[in-house]
């Protein structure tokens, strides 16, 4: 059984080449608050209410990256489920103070699982 703690980000995708324009919706029109750094793919991030939105630019066509990512409570054994399930478990690239990992439904819906590491 997977312990679900939070929503913690939701991740959109943009058409490439409109990260100006994407950052002057969310950042101007919207009055997110952007969150600073250099985050996995170029991606832009905000805070939205208590959870954060992610933007990143997606070549059209492609099989989509956009995502809904929840915070778990023990990731290493929510993983163990999954593949319990035979459901195929996808790494990605690191980011810091966080574990995680991707997978999709049986819909291709991809979804993100997460755990805040402890200092």
């Amino acid at each position: 059984m997977i312990q679900f703690k939070r929503t913690d980000h939701i991740m959109i995708t943009i058409p490439e080449g409109s990260s100006a324009e994407a950052r002057a919706f969310y950042g101007n029109t919207l009055g997110l608050i952007e969150i600073p750094g250099n985050h996995p793919s170029g991606a832009i991030w905000f805070t939205i209410a208590d959870i954060e939105l992610h933007l990143r630019e997606e070549k059209a066509g492609a099989v989509s990256g956009r995502h809904a990512a929840f915070e778990v409570i023990d990731l290493p054994a929510a993983r163990v489920y999954l593949e319990s399930k035979n459901i195929d478990i996808q790494l990605s690239s690191d980011i810091q103070g966080r574990d995680r990992f991707f997978f999709r439904d049986p819909f291709h819906n991809r979804f993100e699982l997460l755990e805040y590491k402890r200092s």
